[in-house]
């Protein structure tokens, strides 16, 4: 990646273009010009004409979508030869932003350039149907058997429905639905299927390495993911998802088109989506399914190795502590050895047949090769650990200690890059957060600082455009300073009492973020059982949809949860006037990654705690508290009742990663606040 100098007409010129764009889209979408939102568009355009990495910080209400839209457009514009990618969180917000987001800036570039760009969505092979599976994978019997969607739907509202017809009934519904979608030369998208469960879904799609390919299938002229594919070559601009980006560095970049610039937003969550893209799993049931696949390809001799392999690793796995596992002496490396060894030889007959089914066996076998391998070799860029849950038993997890070199070798030193999110600045400094995706300190470029002559490549500059919410008047920071520090062994009972408390104030209209689901469930039931006349949902009642759609919908109601409720829950309104904190959200200690990630940074010289536990303290806690004020009439108070949040030395630090709230540690303000905005 090279840098340039700014040359002023041509970046006045394209800056020009892009706040005519932001001008027409703002006003298209029947918004207000926001001058954050203008400070991130001037922003995002010299970043975009100088060749630098840039981290944007726009707080909630910003419109950061078309902070970044507007630039972007006003470049292909001007150079219609060049692709920008943009790549987000999750496959919900890809949609949001292809569907919505995209089209209105497009429209608003056209009126205002003349030219419309051309844009594409794409995203793992895994989302969309596979047509050999579909077409020749189908018992020909079936259809007449069961029926499609309409059937699958009146199957799951019968009581005491057959769980088996009813994934037949689902079966049947997408392969009819693929079929249509073939003959519509629609792209068979999973969003765009019936309702289905994942055991259906599985049918009809195909993994990445049991994938025929292209050359080899019947069925590759019209394959859904090579037209996807084919579509992003196309376009110039792209958008795709943070797991499909991290697929694209360590496979070479063969995921992802040749691109020019590139956006990632929601860059919070890069790294633990990198991470994700980048563990594997091993667990004996997984053996077991792929090696019955295998048996009908290869010598019985050979099976029944593969199969006893299930056993031996279940085995194992009962005799070990869940935990890291870093003594190359144990008992599971044998194990994985032998299974490197038999699963080499399973690949190497299948993937020679000449039938489609065994080759796909021999992929299976293939990718179980790899995790083993990787496993047994443990190499020191690589955590190992053994996990367990009550239902699921106990498995192998293998994920990189760190995905900062992968970014910062194989994105960033490539590409131009824009970084933004309402949550990059940590602790009042990007740094924290650039250091993560590899972007080191003494390479940022401070305000009206020039390019160096001989650019790495790695230099970025970093801009926070604020908010346009008033946080200091919309909002009340109260830190329970007089509770007792949480205990690992639940929440208390005067914690119990305040949460109470807090919600009678306020009648109901709580979002409760707990660090446990045991500790979401305690608070459920003793609010229930305290205020009777209030409806309290906890996460586990229903599907978590369904329980947001309550919440939003019945605005006297609470709901309490855990994870997936710190992120992403967009409740503007009074539905939400208090949001309440059970405890700072820490990593919990015996989490191996996690762990092995603070001893590498104590080791190399860093402070381990503020490094990793605080950092992903902090980066929760501004989520969470985030969710209060989502629009500029919102009024409401984030209860935190963790006093260390107070008086721990590391409490500054937080504090300063959350939104500018006035605070306080006295109780009686924060009740009389909560009853003033219940009407009191």
């Amino acid at each position: 990646m090279t840098g340039k100098r700014l040359t002023g007409k041509r970046l006045a010129d394209d800056q020009g273009d892009a706040a005519g764009i932001l001008a027409e889209a703002v006003a298209r979408i029947g918004g207000q010009p926001r001058e954050g939102q203008a400070r991130m568009t001037e922003a995002v355009a010299h970043a975009m004409d100088a060749g630098e990495h840039l981290l944007v910080q726009a707080g909630t209400g910003t419109g950061k979508s078309l902070g970044y839209l507007a630039p972007a457009l006003a470049r292909l514009h001007e150079h219609p030869n060049e692709r920008i990618v943009v790549a987000t969180a999750t496959l919900a917000l890809q949609a949001q932003l292809a569907h919505t987001d995209i089209p209105a800036a497009v429209d608003a570039a056209a009126k205002v350039t003349g030219r419309r760009v051309t844009h594409a969505i794409l995203k793992g092979r895994t989302n969309y149907a596979c047509l050999h599976r579909v077409i020749d994978g189908v018992d020909p019997g079936q259809a007449s058997l069961l029926g499609g969607a309409d059937v699958a739907e009146s199957l799951r509202s019968a009581p005491g429905a057959d769980a088996a017809s009813v994934l037949g009934a689902e079966v049947v519904a997408l392969r009819e639905w693929a079929r249509e979608q073939l003959d519509a030369d629609a792209p068979g998208d999973r969003d765009d299927a019936p309702t289905h469960t994942a055991a259906a879904w599985a049918q009809v799609s195909v993994p990445v390495r049991e994938c025929l390919g292209a050359a080899n299938c019947p069925f590759g002229d019209v394959c859904f993911v090579e037209k996807s594919r084919e579509t992003a070559r196309g376009s110039q601009l792209v958008v795709t998802n943070h797991a499909l980006l991290a697929i694209d560095a360590m496979h070479g970049n063969t995921a992802l088109p040749e691109h020019d610039r590139l956006i990632i937003d929601e860059a919070h969550e890069l790294v633990g989506r990198v991470t994700g893209a980048a563990s594997a799993e091993l667990s004996p049931q997984q053996i077991e399914r792929v090696a019955r696949r295998c048996l009908s390809g290869i010598e019985d001799d050979l099976g029944v190795a593969f199969m006893e392999l299930a056993d031996e690793l279940a085995g194992v796995l009962a005799d070990t502590e869940p935990d890291r596992i870093t003594d190359p002496d144990a008992a599971v490396f044998a194990v994985l050895g032998r299974l490197r060894e038999v699963t080499r030889r399973v690949a190497g007959v299948l993937t020679k047949s000449d039938d489609a089914e065994d080759k796909q066996a021999g992929a299976a076998a293939k990718e179980i090769l790899d995790v083993a391998e990787r496993m047994a070799v443990l190499g020191d860029g690589d955590v190992l650990w053994l996990s367990e849950r009550e239902r699921a038993g106990r498995w192998l997890v293998i994920a990189p200690l760190d995905v900062a070199l992968l970014m910062r070798d194989k994105v960033f030193a490539r590409t131009p890059s824009i970084l933004t999110s309402a949550t990059l600045k940590l602790g009042g400094e990007f740094e924290g957060v650039a250091r993560t995706v590899g972007l080191w300190r003494d390479e940022r470029l401070r305000d009206g600082a020039s390019a160096p002559d001989d650019p790495t490549g790695h230099e970025w500059r970093a801009l926070d455009v604020g908010s346009p919410f008033d946080y200091a008047r919309q909002g009340i920071l109260y830190i329970a300073e007089h509770l007792p520090n949480p205990s690992r062994d639940g929440i208390g009972g005067e914690a119990l009492a305040e949460i109470a408390e807090l919600v009678w104030a306020c009648g109901g209209r709580t979002l409760g973020l707990f660090a446990s689901q045991r500790n979401a469930e305690a608070a459920a039931r003793h609010c229930r059982a305290e205020l009777p006349k209030l409806t309290f949902l906890c996460q586990g009642d229903a599907q978590l949809s369904e329980l947001t759609r309550r919440f939003i919908d019945e605005p006297a109601t609470s709901l309490f949860g855990t994870l997936s409720l710190w992120q992403g829950v967009d409740v503007p309104g009074d539905t939400c006037q208090l949001v309440i904190i059970d405890k700072i959200p820490f990593p919990r200690p015996d989490e191996p990654l996690m762990r092995a990630r603070q001893q590498a940074a104590q080791e190399s010289g860093g402070n381990g705690f503020m490094t990793v536990a605080a950092h992903h303290a902090a980066l929760l806690l501004a989520q969470g508290s985030g969710r209060l004020i989502r629009r500029l009439s919102d009024r409401g108070l984030v209860a935190v009742l963790d006093p260390r949040l107070r008086k721990a030395r590391y409490g500054s630090f937080l504090r300063a990663s959350m939104p500018g709230f006035w605070q306080t540690t006295d109780r009686e303000i924060a009740i009389a606040a909560l009853r003033r905005l219940g009407g009191s």
